[in-house]
């Protein structure tokens, strides 16, 4: 039977305020250990996500300083997201048809967890067998990330 997009997110859901600075967040998100933090304004809504790659591209290919760049700057909005009881295929197919690597978990209107790359590394690499190559193959990019 399928796994569910409940069974392998993760429910680490960090935020940090849209008016923080990249700096902040780039930060935060090494402090952390997570490539993704989740934008919120003032009332503490979700308002968008910032990821590694946002910062890189935001901030890195202008030469600016990220101490300059503010996180609404450079954020992805509006947020992408799935219903925790979706398949995880059903997850990697809206992954790939939005072109995203963080996509944000809701039950409801409920903010329940987060589904990245590496959510997926983990789903395969219980799902192969030791021995088979693919699981090699997963267990190698799982020790890069």
């Amino acid at each position: 039977m399928p796994k569910s997009v409940r069974e392998i997110m993760s429910t680490k859901l960090l935020t940090i305020g849209m008016t923080e600075t990249a700096k902040d967040a780039a930060k935060k998100m090494m402090d952390k250990n997570v490539s993704s933090l989740l934008v919120v304004d003032h009332d503490n809504r979700t308002v968008g996500i910032v990821t590694e790659r946002d910062i890189v591209r935001g901030v890195c290919i202008h030469d600016g300083n990220s101490k300059d760049f503010r996180v609404h700057h450079v954020m992805s909005s509006p947020v992408s997201s799935i219903d925790p009881d979706s398949s995880v295929e059903a997850a990697a197919s809206v992954m790939l048809q939005e072109k995203v690597r963080h996509l944000v978990v809701k039950d409801g209107d409920r903010l329940v967890g987060i589904i990245t790359a590496t959510n997926f590394i983990d789903y395969l690499d219980d799902e192969l067998e030791p021995d088979n190559a693919k699981a090699r193959i997963i267990r190698t990019l799982k020790d890069e990330v």
